[in-house]
């Protein structure tokens, strides 16, 4: 009997955090979740997925993670154990006597948070050294007129971050397809590290199918890596993958990881709030989000994505970005997406967008992703003269050169196998730095340590 009312307990507390979630972005009306989370918070205990308010455990339990890599802003994030307001003193200075307080949130009012913290910081100048801090004050709210700071919690520890520009270093590395595993997370930020790149670009399935705030935080705040700060100097930009928009947490990932910047977009493409086009030096990197691999109208979901229509809107994003002059100009531009836009194999990965025996336009000589973003993406990469393409989602790395299909080089990406069973099937950091005017290109194999392969990209005309 005891063991049953725990059960029952458990089960409330997962129902109330889930529709939490679900309820943060209009999914479910508000009233229907007033009363259960007032009360929680007038008793002094918090919704699941929380800490109580005893003092004693550390407010802040991760590294900041440097997100969304700009030339004039930079999102920080952190994990925080209770009802928080966040913040980050940012400066140019090493001890900060110029630091600035920048809390959480916009306009209007600071997004206290019992989860996530989210520092957004703008107005930055491009390719400059920067410094930084996080911390955080506790709070006990009961309701909107009793609200008290109950403690401050700042970490000494001063990070440091250089922003995206034209004089900045064009260095960058890509991994793609952990899939919340250890095993290969562990060695591939450790590689990374080894490199110490402008930004790394995480190419999507970071995730499987995560249901809960504290599952996503694991993965992107709190990973069982040996580094816990493997994103506190070196920023990281995200292009989703399919399995990070599977599950209720995920369908808002927004809360781990911030959406770009407003500003970076005309209101046109306000909702598309992960693509994104970074000059670095000599590079411009453009991102694009390939979204669900299944129909939209596939029975098993429900008809709770709309990925075709999205892609659709990110071909008038990407006609109009690649004629901005620093993204035109630039000497290299590398595309990034998870999922790969051209495959030599015949019906490869058939069931993926457009199965075989469920859609009429079928054909057996392409991939089916040749039909969709490579039609709508394709032709504008290959008319803006870029070079190289860095896709995954197949967990098999594999070089596609130059045809007539492309005139781009088409770089997928190996996945988490860690056995070394399979020849190709071994996770990759895909690593690219210009050299001498030219961008190399080196695939750096995570479960032997050596270089796969190397290639070498001239400018583009």
């Amino acid at each position: 009997m005891q063991e049953l009312t725990k059960t029952k307990t458990m089960k409330r507390r997962e129902f109330l955090r889930n529709a939490a979630i679900v309820a943060a972005s209009g999914g479910i009306p508000a009233e229907m979740l007033a009363t259960p989370l007032q009360t929680s918070l007038q008793e002094g205990s918090l919704p699941a997925d929380s800490h109580p308010s005893s003092g004693e455990a550390s407010l802040i339990d991760s590294e900041p993670v440097l997100q969304n890599y700009a030339d004039t802003s930079m999102g920080i994030a952190f994990s925080v154990t209770d009802w928080a307001n966040g913040y980050v003193i940012c400066g140019e200075k090493p001890d900060l006597i110029d630091g600035k307080k920048v809390w959480s949130g916009g306009y209007r009012m600071t997004a206290m948070d019992n989860e996530v913290v989210q520092v957004r910081l703008t107005g930055l100048k491009p390719a400059t050294l920067y410094y930084y801090k996080i911390g955080a004050d506790r709070i006990e709210y009961k309701d909107g007129y009793h609200i008290r700071i109950t403690g401050n919690e700042e970490k000494a520890q001063v990070y440091s971050f250089r922003t995206a520009g034209k004089e900045a270093k064009a260095h960058f590395c890509v991994i793609n397809d952990t899939h919340a595993s250890w095993e290969v997370i562990n060695p591939t930020i450790n590689k990374v590290l080894e490199l110490q790149p402008s930004c790394v670009i995480w190419n999507g399935d970071a995730c499987n199918t995560e249901e809960t705030i504290a599952a996503q935080k694991r993965i992107f705040l709190k990973p069982e890596i040996d580094r816990r700060d493997f994103a506190a100097r070196i920023p990281y930009l995200f292009c989703p993958g399919n399995h990070d928009n599977r599950g209720l947490a995920n369908r808002h990932l927004e809360r781990i990881w911030m959406y770009r910047q407003p500003e970076e977009r005309q209101p046109r493409d306000w909702d598309l709030g992960r693509n994104f086009a970074v000059r670095m030096g000599d590079v411009a990197l453009v991102g694009l989000d390939t979204g669900e691999d299944k129909l939209d109208t596939n029975p098993k979901f429900c008809n709770l994505f709309v990925s075709e229509p999205y892609r659709v809107a990110q071909q008038a994003w990407l006609r109009d970005v690649l004629r901005q002059p620093e993204i035109k100009k630039a000497p290299f531009l590398v595309a990034v997406c998870h999922i790969p836009l051209f495959d030599p194999r015949p019906k490869a990965n058939p069931g993926d967008l457009y199965p075989a025996d469920t859609h009429p336009d079928y054909s057996s000589n392409f991939a089916a992703w040749q039909r969709t973003c490579s039609k709508l993406w394709g032709p504008l990469l290959d008319k803006a003269g870029c070079q190289l393409l860095l896709t995954a989602h197949q967990h098999c790395y594999r070089l596609d050169k130059p045809g007539e299909a492309h005139r781009w080089t088409q770089i997928v990406g190996g996945g988490p196998d860690m056995s070394g069973e399979k020849k190709e099937r071994f996770p990759t950091v895909i690593e690219g730095e210009v050299k001498d005017g030219k961008l190399v290109v080196s695939i750096h194999n995570v479960y032997t340590g050596a270089v796969q392969e190397t290639l070498t990209i001239d400018k583009r005309r």
